[in-house]
């Protein structure tokens, strides 16, 4: 299987001599299956100046991790969109592919740890969020008219039942041990069925693609939105009828009683028992509380 990872480097809320704040390198792999244990993914961490700021210092970091970790990564994810140069620079010259990323789950869990229980124990720490930059997401993009599904249908699943993901016929998806989330087997997922007779080309478009999460938006036109990269957009459906919207909207309450998790998946129809593609997906709640701004088309 292929290894990825995902990667933050940014400013700490721990104080060093210079009274400046200090940055840190974090590394961890992403496990991409539902059954894969949390305690044999890889982690890397690293402490630098904030003088040592650089694509320099980011690539010895990382030539370092390499050399301790099992298997060096195919890709590297990354969320922080201010820190794009540095971090695709530092990564090309180690021929690793860098993608700005909202799918680093393991990361966000590790972050939140890290700010709970690490920084605050450190002498030198300064209480205090650490800040990010809130960029507007892009306008929704309408599907390539060769991968629209036909039909489409809100489901779910028992936590339970997703157990068996790896014994699942499956094209084309990923997944993460939902034991990251800490969910009960008998929680509800919410999910999202695409049926398409071009589910093999609409699925590997989507492999392509850093999947976030699907997103209900209401308004005079109602769509159901699909999150991808940094943040980037696609329409998925439009929902004109009230009997969709209401489905749409009971889809968006289950999310959140399941912490952001939910699925999408992609057959060639109802009858077929395989999945084309399927991804287990969760919409990360912002630390500052903030709602992403979304640009109207």
């Amino acid at each position: 299987m292929v290894t990825v990872w995902e990667l933050d480097f940014y400013s700490r809320p721990i104080l060093d001599e210079r009274q400046k704040k200090r940055w840190e390198i974090l590394i961890c792999e992403s496990p991409l299956a539902i059954d894969r244990p949390l305690e044999s993914l890889f982690r890397f961490s690293q402490f630098c100046a904030s003088t040592e700021v650089n694509s320099v210092r980011l690539r010895q970091a990382l030539e370092q991790a390499i050399a301790e970790a099992p298997h060096a990564p195919k890709k590297i994810r990354f969320f922080r969109r201010p820190m794009t140069n540095m971090i695709v620079k530092a990564c090309q010259e180690l021929g690793i592919n860098a993608q700005p990323s909202r799918r680093t789950l393991t990361l966000h869990q590790w972050l939140e740890q890290r700010m709970q229980e690490v920084y605050p124990a450190d002498p030198n720490y300064q209480p205090g969020e650490t800040p990010t930059v809130q960029l507007s997401g892009s306008i929704p993009q309408p599907l390539p008219d060769a991968l629209r599904g036909q039909k489409w249908a809100f489901v779910s699943l028992e936590a339970g039942a997703l157990a068996e993901m790896p014994e699942w016929p499956i094209d084309f998806g990923e997944a993460f041990p939902l034991n990251l989330v800490g969910l009960p087997p008998e929680m509800s997922i919410p999910g999202l069925i695409v049926f398409s007779p071009r589910a093999l080309p609409l699925a590997g478009w989507m492999s392509g693609l850093e999947l976030a999460f699907l997103k209900f938006e209401s308004g005079p036109t109602a769509k159901l939105l699909l999150e991808t990269g940094a943040n980037d957009c696609w329409v998925l459906a439009t929902l004109n009828d009230r009997q969709s919207q209401a489905e749409a909207e009971e889809f968006e309450t289950r999310k959140q009683n399941a912490q952001g998790v939910h699925f999408l998946a992609v057959q060639s129809n109802p009858t077929v028992e395989a999945f084309t593609g399927f991804w287990l997906l969760q919409e990360l709640a912002s630390r500052s509380g903030k709602t992403e701004v979304r640009k109207q088309s």
